[in-house]
């Protein structure tokens, strides 16, 4: 008789995941010469940011309708080691908006002439390594089958995604973006990341407090210091 064991829900999150990863390499990539031969450049970004922002969407409503199918957890050294993680995730996540020249920008043409600073210190790809650094600490909690699957899937878009971008960019802007490799690192050097900034860390730790705090209500779980405190 045989048959898929794979509850339906979970199948639709794949799908969901999938296409939010496909549809944002295919875009980025082999798609994105024509689109912006169709559309122009502000047209093609906001046709990419349609279809980003609707795969997300598909992808959280078939996560809160699959089954959490509980896997046991990692206990508390994984809480510990996931609250860990989403601290410098919000560092490098909110660091990334100040003068990064891997961001959207159809005038972005010039030589990127500075050296780097912040969080570019770190990583020339701060907010892939910010949802990286989310991704590991929802698989290290081992939590639900859901969890993994979305989970897996910002890490794949983040890592693939940052290697990705770094041939795009080579494309479009050729010596400014390879002089820029050459001052950065793909792989971050963690080692700076405590350089990044008093004022960006005290921002980040504010408001991992407020989103953990959120998470009690929008997921039902206390995360952070809140699984502890209270």
């Amino acid at each position: 008789m045989g048959g898929s064991t794979v509850d339906p829900a979970l199948q639709t999150l794949i799908a969901a995941s999938v296409a939010f990863v496909g549809t944002h390499f295919a875009l980025s990539h082999p798609l994105r010469a024509l689109l912006v031969r169709m559309f122009g450049e502000g047209g093609f970004l906001g046709f990419y940011s349609l279809v980003a922002f609707a795969t997300f969407g598909w992808m959280i409503v078939a996560f809160r309708a699959a089954p959490p199918a509980d896997l046991g957890g990692s206990g508390e050294i994984g809480w510990i080691a996931a609250t860990l993680l989403t601290i410098p995730a919000l560092v490098l996540f909110l660091g990334s908006f100040w003068k990064n020249p891997a961001m959207p920008n159809p005038a972005a043409k010039g030589p990127i002439d500075r050296q780097p600073t912040g969080v570019f210190a770190v990583t020339r790809h701060p907010m892939m390594w910010g949802f990286a650094l989310w991704a590991l600490s929802h698989l290290v909690l081992w939590w639900s089958l859901r969890t993994l699957i979305v989970a897996g899937a910002v890490l794949a878009l983040a890592l693939v995604g940052a290697h990705l971008q770094d041939r795009k960019k080579e494309a479009l802007l050729g010596k400014a973006w390879s002089d820029w490799e050459a001052r950065t690192s793909y792989w971050p050097r963690w080692g700076a990341l405590f350089g990044a900034g008093a004022v960006l860390w005290l921002i980040a730790i504010a408001l991992w407090l407020g989103v953990t705090w959120a998470h009690i209500h929008a997921a039902g779980v206390p995360a952070g210091v809140w699984r502890w405190v209270g």
